[in-house]
């Protein structure tokens, strides 16, 4: 379970979004993070591992690969 706090505008954006197509907000913001999850943690990492090795750490182990997405029901 995970709370998280959207500004007015997104959460408006999924509102309707959800209200439109008889989804829940849920399932939008799941499908949001499983397709942009990887390219975020390869972004972050990268900058980790940079900064790690300027730094003379050893190199951090790397992040899972994100499951497969479910097909929509």
């Amino acid at each position: 379970m995970i709370a998280i706090r959207l500004p007015k505008e997104i959460e408006l954006r999924l509102t309707t979004l959800a209200t439109s197509t008889g989804r829940t907000k849920s399932y939008y913001v799941r499908e949001a993070l499983l397709k942009h999850l990887s390219k975020i943690e390869n972004i972050y990492m990268s900058e980790q591992r940079r900064q790690s090795t300027r730094a003379g750490s050893p190199r951090p182990a790397a992040a899972k690969t994100a499951p497969k997405r479910r097909s929509p029901k």
